[in-house]
């Protein structure tokens, strides 16, 4: 038995320098990843707005010590804070999360990409407003633009074939190493500092999934984005500082990422050889992700659920008038979404409710439509009949409706309702496989979202404000010209 250990320092891991690389070197020349890009760029920041009028959002946010005054500070869209670069990710981050409301990604693992905008827009303001008081030129939006298809493609690719809740873990991580590495770059990194960064990102405890589950949910996951990209902020920072990094962060025997928190990523692994723990990569970092990412335009509710409260929509004017007639609802659907949002029993907070498919069609199949305040305790306390409706269905799998979410072509998000009813009959059995958040029904999305955007500026800005705001946001060349500073400039109370 060896009684020393070899203490040969390695190259960093591959995987980390095929995510530096990729950031570093990649140019994008996808019209539709850039258009995406702006859209996507209104809907989060709309996310972001509305969910200001729900103080227990709003509670979290502001300097760690009131009255603190930051030059240069990083503005917090829809408030008067400037913040530290930090602080303010954190801030950005957790309102364009609060609301289970902005963009989604579905694969092996899931997340809502635009989570990084937490850390790309406090750094692109930040960095602007220093660069104008030095004389320089400032960030235009074209650059925000570019870090959000980068953050997208490497934590979306890194999510297509690598379920990081198999193992208990969130998806948060992905978040914060997508945001390390773009905030790391935006800073002005090399790719040896980049590549210390990205091991920081990976050594790093990674957040338990819990908060996200029965009997645990609870608002920790409305926040946990805003903590993820704000603590890459800081790793990107602590790199350009120049700490060095750890080049075994994923692959070093017993204390790397691997081996101690990947190591059962797959049920069978202990059968499987060690480059099975390794991650997967379906493809090469291109602008897939962008190009293909899910807009949530009709509903508040988590993505898995979206199809299923357009088909209860649909099916509301031939079950609202019958509630008390409903025998069972049968929901067929795919397996992501019976692991994740399938739940029974009491829900003890808007967090849980959000999270449960069941309430997510009862609220529809009753009202005809589902908004954040159909989540919150009062209204939930004073409409016993949703849980009544909830006790009443049956949640039932369709194998091609989890071979088709899987399937890279397709993409889908697929449920189907029923409703029988105590006389024998029933409803048509309606089932909705693509949501109109999807790339398959961009065309019929747009509107949906341009309006869904309005709707939110609404909450925040006078009128003419928001025309202003919505038509420099439509105009891509425009848009993408435009000096960050000013454009956040729009966003301040």
């Amino acid at each position: 038995m060896s009684t020393v250990e070899a203490n040969v320092r390695p190259a960093y891991d591959d995987e980390l320098q095929k995510i530096a690389d990729y950031v570093l070197d990649y140019r994008i020349d996808s019209p539709e990843a850039w258009n995406t890009a702006r859209l996507c760029l209104m809907d989060t920041l709309g996310c972001g707005l509305l969910a200001l009028r729900f103080p227990e959002c709003t509670k979290h946010l502001g300097p760690q010590v009131e009255g603190t005054v930051v030059p240069h500070g990083a503005r917090v869209p829809g408030t008067s804070f400037r913040l530290d670069p930090v602080k303010a990710a954190w801030d950005i981050g957790c309102i364009v999360r609060w609301l289970d409301y902005n963009d989604t990604w579905l694969a092996a693992e899931w997340g809502h990409p635009s989570d990084n905008l937490g850390a790309i827009l406090a750094v692109a303001d930040h960095l602007s407003q220093k660069r104008l008081a030095m004389g320089e030129a400032p960030l235009v939006m074209r650059d925000v633009l570019e870090a959000m298809i980068l953050a997208h493609e490497v934590q979306g690719v890194l999510a297509l074939e690598n379920s990081f809740n198999r193992v208990g873990l969130d998806h948060v991580v992905l978040v914060k190493v997508a945001s390390t590495a773009v905030a790391a770059r935006m800073l002005g990194a090399d790719r040896e500092q980049l590549l210390s960064a990205l091991s920081h990102a990976w050594v790093d405890g990674q957040s338990l999934r819990t908060y996200r589950h029965a009997p645990n949910a609870g608002s920790r996951k409305s926040w946990a984005a805003g903590d993820a990209t704000s603590r890459a902020v800081r790793l990107a920072d602590i790199a350009l500082r120049g700490e060095m990094g750890v080049p075994g962060a994923l692959t070093a025997p017993q204390w790397g990422f691997y081996d101690v928190l990947f190591s059962h990523a797959n049920r069978d692994l202990a059968v499987k050889p060690e480059p099975e723990r390794r991650f997967r990569f379906q493809r090469e970092f291109g602008s897939y992700v962008m190009e293909n990412i899910l807009f949530k335009l009709a509903f508040p509710a988590e993505f898995h659920a979206q199809t299923a409260c357009e088909a209860a929509v649909t099916l509301y004017p031939d079950v609202a008038g019958r509630l008390d007639e409903v025998e069972r609802i049968v929901i067929t659907t795919h397996e992501s979404a019976i692991r994740i949002i399938s739940k029974q029993g009491d829900l003890a907070n808007p967090a849980d409710r959000d999270h449960c498919l069941q309430y997510m069609v009862a609220v529809p199949l009753i009202f005809g439509e589902l908004t954040a305040e159909h989540y919150e305790d009062d209204f939930h306390a004073a409409h016993p009949e949703i849980d009544a409706l909830r006790a009443r269905m049956e949640v039932v799998e369709e194998p091609r409706y989890t071979r088709d979410y899987l399937d890279p072509e397709k993409r889908s998000i697929a449920n189907a309702i029923q409703v029988f009813f105590t006389d024998g009959s029933a409803t048509e059995q309606v089932a909705v496989e693509y949501p109109i958040g999807h790339r398959r029904r961009r065309q019929e999305g747009v509107p949906v979202l341009e309006e869904k955007y309005r709707r939110h500026l609404a909450t925040r800005f006078p009128p003419g404000r928001c025309e202003r705001i919505l038509e420099l946001c439509r105009d891509q060349a425009r848009l993408e010209e435009t000096p960050v500073n000013r454009f956040m400039d729009l966003f301040v109370i």
